[in-house]
């Protein structure tokens, strides 16, 4: 008989990993079991959070190996920093391949890699090991835009014409940890960062339900990035105090504004537009998701901000800072939106049921590391024009080995 429940690893005890954890709250079939970090501490706080969700009896790991050759553990979720992915993934593999424990499958945080090179060595290693994998690209399971998309396909496409335009942003002040804001660590800036979420809200929104992704294929991409922010005199020394000497922005700047239009051609012969934005120097009262898809005789938009619940603080009311209203949140005072559940609004939950249920062998995966790939490959043609200044044609020459300036370090606004 088939295995009835999943235990699950963590990779990393992060921002990334804590969000999962809470999602949990809404998954079934599964138990987060295993958290290893590089900083112990870290893992067994990560494990502890588990333990008070009665998400998992989760315990910390002394190596990844360690939690691989776990027979408790079935799946491993990687959410660890970017630089480390290869490591993580050559050692997941090495442990299987020599039969130190017998995992089902692998599930990646976005992005899959730094570069073209790298995201194929992960879904390499992967196959190798004889893994199912899951590209983790939340946004894409948010109950918004999926019932969004389901009706305004059903409904105003079915009887006007396919969608001809979708736009997706992704804004907020700046990520978390120092890494993020280093180009050779983190793989470039925002759009690294970001944009791989918002390429492909914008191309899953102009692919008709059930219609495999290729029948959407980019052929033309211009991106274009600036620091608008992060690079001015008083703000490399405010990042510099808050995030350490490391991130010296005078420096080695990465962008924290990226821009993206992407020309598609369908299946049908019709050529349609996705247009994309991310920025780290967003100023608003956190985080904001927001998407559109437009026809010939519909619309819809989406936009986290609008939560329905608002609450109102007086000058009066005085407290440290937290994020409790909404991620990224950048005030305490005044008319705050508050978005009441943040993982299952972003879509994490959603996310999270689905691969459970895919390493349970009882649904297809909707992504898998070959999207990833693609998606990787879409954010370097992206770096390409934005380099270049001119809109490339898909896929341009050189894409496997192209590395953008910003991770380089050589990268000047």
């Amino acid at each position: 008989m088939a295995k009835r429940r999943l235990g699950v690893g963590f990779i990393g005890s992060g921002f990334n990993t804590r969000f999962h954890m809470q999602a949990w709250q809404g998954v079934r079939d599964a138990d987060v079991l295993g958290v290893w970090s590089p900083n112990r501490k870290n893992a067994a706080d990560a494990a502890a959070l588990a333990r008070r969700l009665d998400v998992g009896a989760a315990k910390a790991y002394a190596s990844i190996t360690d939690m691989v050759a776990d027979p408790a553990i079935d799946a491993i979720w990687l959410c660890g920093p970017n630089h480390a992915r290869i490591e993580n993934v050559e050692e997941i593999a090495d442990a299987v391949i020599r039969g130190k424990g017998d995992l089902v499958g692998l599930a990646c945080e976005k992005p899959l890699a730094r570069t073209v090179k790298e995201a194929k060595q992960v879904a390499a290693l992967t196959r190798k090991a004889g893994l199912k994998h899951g590209y983790l690209e939340n946004q894409l399971f948010s109950p918004q835009v999926e019932h969004g998309r389901t009706l305004l396909w059903a409904r105003g496409a079915a009887t006007t014409g396919r969608p001809y335009l979708a736009r997706a942003a992704e804004e907020h002040s700046g990520p978390h940890m120092p890494w993020f804001w280093q180009g050779k660590l983190q793989g470039g800036g925002v759009l690294n960062d970001m944009m791989c979420h918002s390429v492909e809200v914008v191309r899953h929104l102009l692919t008709k339900p059930g219609a495999p992704r290729s029948s959407v294929r980019p052929v033309g991409i211009t991106g274009r990035i600036a620091s608008l922010k992060w690079s001015r005199p008083e703000y490399v020394r405010r990042l510099k105090k808050t995030m350490g000497a490391s991130v010296d922005y005078a420096r080695h700047p990465a962008e924290d504004f990226a821009s993206v239009t992407i020309e598609f051609e369908t299946d049908t012969g019709h050529t349609v537009i996705g247009e994309a934005t991310t920025s780290w120097s967003f100023v608003g009262a956190g985080l904001r998701l927001s998407a559109e898809l437009l026809g010939p005789e519909y619309s819809m938009t989406w936009n986290t901000l609008d939560s329905g619940l608002k609450l109102f603080f007086s000058r009066e009311v005085k407290g440290r800072e937290g994020e409790d209203l909404v991620e990224k949140q950048n005030a305490e005072q005044g008319q705050m939106p508050v978005v009441a559940n943040e993982p299952m609004a972003y879509g994490y939950e959603a996310e999270d049921r689905h691969f459970v249920r895919v390493f349970l062998g009882l649904e297809e995966p909707k992504l898998t590391f070959d999207d990833g790939v693609e998606v990787v490959r879409t954010l370097m043609a992206a770096y390409m024009s934005a380099e270049t200044g001119k809109t490339v044609k898909f896929p341009p020459r050189g894409l496997d080995a192209f590395v953008p300036k910003v991770a380089k370090g050589t990268w000047r606004p």
